[in-house]
């Protein structure tokens, strides 16, 4: 079964990172941290059923997936940090 998976490896480690990365721009923007606690384990564990019973489905895809799931994520990374910049010169300029 791990031989299924490690087309998507890269996929799966930088989208795990990249949760961390809007749950900590969720807390930064005043969200409360239980419901959004809620909200990541749900969205967890909805893509971890959808990635075991889609994945003989989308391993014939798995190339169009890996681009379009890591360029979201990079997309993603770039917006959270654009959108931190004001408060680190905030920080900075004390």
């Amino acid at each position: 079964m791990a031989g299924e998976f490690k087309q998507f490896i890269g996929l799966l480690i930088l989208g795990n990172i990249e949760n961390l990365i809007i749950a900590s721009l969720g807390v930064t923007k005043g969200l409360n941290p239980i419901v959004l606690s809620l909200l990541s384990l749900f969205f967890v564990v909805a893509w971890y059923a959808i990635g075991t019973f889609g994945t003989k489905f989308a391993i014939k895809y798995a190339n169009y997936i890996t681009f379009i799931g890591g360029l979201a994520i990079f997309l993603l990374g770039v917006q959270s940090m654009v959108e931190s910049v004001p408060g680190m010169i905030e920080i900075i300029n004390g």
